[in-house]
């Protein structure tokens, strides 16, 4: 069963959207930019780590974003975006003030209650790191909550490496291992080169009461899933976030139908034992 409700609380209708306006925006190496966003309504909108939103940009179309700020600060709303298509394109070129659509926060969350006491192991790929953010906030804000916190991060080139400065800042803590590895390197690279499963077998955690949260690449994930459980992870304590072309947002179009679940209605995170077999199925 999902963490949250799926539904945002406190709304009327799901499929009205509130009206937000861009109050921050900056570039997120070279691939994505990051939009915080404020809505016009006094109450601030929680979120919980893992959710979503659908971002409107009026005249274009909507598109979900996994939200990417902190939990603990949902007066603004943060979102990670690439653009690659005509909504995600228009999204980040909105300026600042500029107005959008917002409806959510969707979706299940994280297993935040299930970790505490527990190793946790985050494996991200590429953009996958922003939808586990919110999650790393978390975590670090709660550290006596939790075992051994590892980051394992992999990107294309150094260059596409997201959150650098936050990355170098949790860094210079005691209290969280992170290996950053890239696909490419540039000369002045001095850190891993390889895909990030590599990191996976020189990671020190206890695979019997360690959880894995992973976001990425569909084929990333897949070959994240295999490492894990080489290194001992029960199927159970593997956790996935899904992307799928969802439009409605609450299960109700069955546009994400993925096997027998509706990835926003039952995701996006979904337990690994759940998915089992599925993982290969191509999107319609």
């Amino acid at each position: 069963m999902p963490e949250t409700p799926n539904l945002p609380q406190g709304r009327a209708d799901p499929m009205v959207p509130r009206i937000a306006r861009v109050r921050k925006r900056r570039r997120e190496g070279s691939v994505a930019w990051t939009l915080e966003v404020e809505t016009n309504e006094p109450a601030s909108v929680a979120f919980t780590p893992g959710q979503f939103n659908m971002l409107t940009v009026f005249g274009v179309g909507e598109v979900p974003v996994g939200l990417s700020g902190d939990p603990a600060k949902p007066q603004r709303l943060v979102h990670t975006i690439r653009p690659v298509g005509p909504v995600s394109t228009a999204l980040v070129g909105l300026g600042l003030g500029d107005a959008l659509g917002l409806r959510g926060p969707f979706g299940a969350s994280w297993p935040m209650a299930k970790a505490a006491g527990r190793d946790v192991v985050i494996v991200a790929g590429g953009l996958g790191l922003a939808p586990l953010r919110p999650t790393l906030y978390r975590l670090l804000a709660e550290r006596a909550r939790y075992g051994k916190l590892l980051l394992l991060y992999g990107a294309r080139g150094p260059h596409d490496i997201l959150f650098h400065r936050e990355l170098e800042s949790w860094r210079r803590r005691l209290d969280i291992d992170i290996e950053v590895t890239v696909d490419h390197a540039v000369s002045d690279w001095r850190g891993h080169v390889g895909v990030v499963t590599m990191l996976i077998s020189r990671a020190v955690f206890d695979p019997l009461q360690a959880i894995a949260l992973v976001c990425g690449p569909e084929v990333m994930m897949r070959f994240t899933i295999a490492a894990l459980r080489d290194a001992g992870l029960r199927d159970e304590s593997i956790y996935l976030s899904m992307e799928r072309n969802m439009k409605c947002a609450v299960g109700f179009c069955g546009h994400c139908q993925f096997g027998p679940a509706l990835v926003c209605r039952d995701g996006p995170v979904f337990r690994y034992d759940r998915l089992r077999g599925m993982l290969d199925l191509k999107e319609i």
